[in-house]
């Protein structure tokens, strides 16, 4: 492809809150594009990029999807995105890879939740915005109001560039600040809508020349020879205008907000060529930052057709029939079908066969993808969500995806015991494909755990466990990897004698047990003097306390953080035996710590939730309510608060739904494991009594 095709690309993704209408927005392109024949809806589940069976049976995006349409002599590829929390991830991944955010707010909610978090990843990566209020045919939707909510919460950088015609059900077309006309939209015959082109509206005149106004002033101040002549009054002609405005948005200077309604079909067409005319072309932006692997050092990537390849993958679909479907942008140079790449992540070489673009879950084969294109190839080896693909001779790596920690966990178990393996290579599957997901054997408990960004996101897993690759599963609150240990220092006998006919078993042993320090685990000290037990047993005695000690003498927990000394006992020389010795070391440890004042530890974890400043009071007693220490608080800029506190492990396993619930999605929050700490007299009690009936319902 030629440096002038690669002009004519445009790449963006449609993000923002979930049910602002992203995926209608798209729907609504691909049909005045003439890339599909009808206009899908979400309610009857025929759209284009929802098309997964969970998408479809929800009525929301659940993973970004692509598409792809031809415009004017332009080519744009299109990322739509999730908008709920639990998915709102997939919505990074997809910004790091585009060259422009569409943030697509609606016209009746106006900026949401996930409206704000958007935006800061696309701070992050330092992206050109531009808003679109949808949904403007809607009852109580009013443009203005949700444009001053864009500039209170990004700034006044953000600047209407089209007013609507109408309101609610008398929607009906827009103003062009640029243009300084009015286009309004009937519906024709072949369902799309017949564009008019008149005059402004006498009643919208004065404000369109305010908001016009507005604009110029913005962009004026992107040129300094455009600003002087503006600060002497002299008239800007058009082109100045033109070229100033796309020059602000590519620098972050100006956000402008577009407006419409995608079921509707209103302005959608104005969208297009805004789109066309404004949105920076691959080769427009900055140079990126990569990791040169021959020199070992950072160097700067030039976005050139010309350049050796490069790209990276953004993200993983596992196919359990096809294997593993890899999507991938290309940021240098170009790859073609039936070669080779190189995984510089990995260090491993594939074999590429067919390039496919994606048009939701359509494939067509491809010669070749180029600059700013977005490609996908079945079946690459060992390659993973964040990976760099590149020339072998010029390797590179990019800046990995970073992803937050999972923020809920749930015990899993297949429901037929047969499952084991079928469970544990699903679990791999989904893994590859979402690396939001983490999985481990929890040591403690023996429990499977699956931790993922909230509730819906886990019941997703669970889903495609069982659809996608047949395995059932249980699922449960996970246990509490609780402990024990003593506070007293005790000493105690072991004694393990046993004759019957033939040779006999015996092995004798004193040992004193005392506390250690929190965090030390277990220490044996050999303290025998005039070989009252022989080396050779010694061992064996250290073995049974520590066999002993993993079931613990209250609720049967693991006991730590003690010191075991063997300072005597006795022997027979016919038949004391290792064994012997261990079933003594055993007994001493279990008549030891009953009388060593045993009590029951709990896991403690380092707490940190970030949350606006008006939900401070609130978060608070709700850490206070669950046994929590708060240890500190910071500022953490933007009226947002940092507060830090310890808590039980035990009352943290739903605290992703208590913590939405109560911010209403605004905060967010991290945890770590710190210590143990013994648990309140009266929960110890509790936790004695279950343990008991537990053990009583397995006999």
């Amino acid at each position: 492809m030629t440096k002038k095709n690669v002009e004519k690309v445009r790449i963006f993704a449609l993000v923002g809150h979930g049910d602002a209408g992203k995926t209608s927005l798209a729907e609504a392109m691909l049909f005045d594009s003439n890339m599909t024949t009808r206009l899908g809806k979400i309610e009857q589940g025929n759209t284009v990029t929802d098309y997964d069976p969970k998408e479809v049976k929800r009525g929301i995006t659940i993973n970004s999807s692509l598409a792809y349409l031809d415009w004017k002599n332009s080519s744009f590829n299109i990322i739509d995105t999730p908008g709920y929390l639990d998915f709102i991830i997939d919505t990074r991944s997809s910004l790091r890879v585009v060259d422009c955010a569409v943030i697509v707010v609606c016209g009746v909610s106006g900026v949401e939740v996930q409206t704000e978090k958007v935006w800061e990843y696309s701070e992050e990566f330092q992206l050109p915005r531009v808003f679109f209020v949808n949904k403007l045919d809607r009852e109580r939707a009013d443009f203005n109001r949700a444009s001053e909510m864009i500039k209170e919460n990004f700034g006044q950088n953000a600047v209407p560039v089209q007013l609507p015609i109408g309101t609610e059900e008398n929607f009906q077309g827009i103003v062009d600040l640029l243009e300084m006309k009015a286009y309004y939209f009937q519906p024709g015959k072949d369902g799309k809508n017949q564009i008019e082109e008149r005059d402004i509206p006498e009643d919208l005149k004065d404000t369109a020349k305010i908001s016009r106004q507005k604009i110029v002033e913005v962009v004026a101040e992107f040129d300094d020879e455009v600003l002087m002549k503006y600060l002497d009054g002299e008239e800007l002609t058009k082109e100045e205008i033109l070229t100033c405005l796309k020059g602000a948005i590519v620098e972050q200077k100006i956000f402008p907000i577009l407006c419409g309604s995608a079921t509707k079909n209103i302005g959608i067409e104005s969208f297009l060529d805004f789109i066309t005319n404004y949105f920076p072309n691959p080769l427009e932006l900055p140079d990126i930052v990569v990791n040169d692997i021959k020199e070992g050092k950072e160097t700067k990537l030039k976005r050139d057709v010309d350049a050796p390849f490069s790209a990276l993958v953004f993200k993983t679909i596992a196919d359990p029939y096809v294997g593993n479907l890899t999507y991938f942008r290309v940021y240098s140079g170009e790859l073609d079908s039936d070669s080779q790449v190189y995984n510089s992540s990995q260090d491993i070489e594939n074999k590429v066969g067919k390039i496919y673009r994606m048009q939701g879950k359509e494939q067509s084969a491809i010669s070749k993808v180029t600059v700013g294109g977005i490609g996908a190839i079945a079946k690459l080896k060992k390659t993973n969500t964040g990976d760099t693909l590149c020339d072998k001779e010029h390797p590179i790596q990019f800046k990995r995806i970073e992803y937050p920690e999972p923020i809920m966990r749930i015990a899993i178990s297949p429901k037929s015991k047969g499952d084991e393996d079928k469970l544990s290579i699903a679990l791999n599957r989904i893994q590859e494909e979402d690396p939001t997901i983490q999985i481990h054997r929890d040591e403690d408990t023996g429990e499977t755990i699956i931790a993922g960004m909230g509730e819906s996101h886990l019941d997703v897993v669970m889903e495609v466990m069982e659809k996608k690759f047949g395995v059932e599963v249980e699922k449960s609150t996970p246990k509490v990897g609780y402990k024990e240990t003593i506070r007293k220092q005790v000493q105690a006998e072991g004694k393990y004698k046993k004759q019957s006919g033939g040779r006999g078993q015996y092995g004798h042993c004193f040992v004193e047990f005392e506390p250690m320090e929190r965090g030390k685990g277990f220490e044996f000290v050999d303290k025998i003097v005039g070989g009252v037990i022989p080396k050779q047993y010694r061992p064996a005695v250290e073995k049974g306390i520590v066999e002993a000690m993993r079931k613990g003498v209250l609720a049967g927990y693991p006991t730590i953080d003690i010191r075991a000394t063997l300072f005597d006992g006795s022997y027979h020389t016919v038949d004391s035996s290792e064994m012997a010795f261990k079933v003594a070391g055993s007994l001493a440890f279990k008549k030891g710590a009953a009388m060593a004042d045993p009590i029951i530890l709990e896991p403690i974890y380092n707490l940190e939730v970030v949350v606006p400043q008006e939900y401070m009071g609130d978060i608070i007693g709700d850490i206070n309510s669950k046994r929590g220490k708060i240890m500190g608080m910071d500022e953490s800029g933007k009226g947002k608060q940092t507060i830090k506190a310890q808590v039980p492990q035990a009352e943290m396993f739903r605290y992703s739904i208590d913590l939405r619930s109560i911010t209403q999605g605004r905060g967010a929050f991290t945890m770590r494991f710190s210590h143990y700490e013994e648990v309140p007299p009266q929960i110890a009690q509790e936790i004695i009594e279950k343990a008991k009936q537990e053990a009583e319902s397995e006999t």
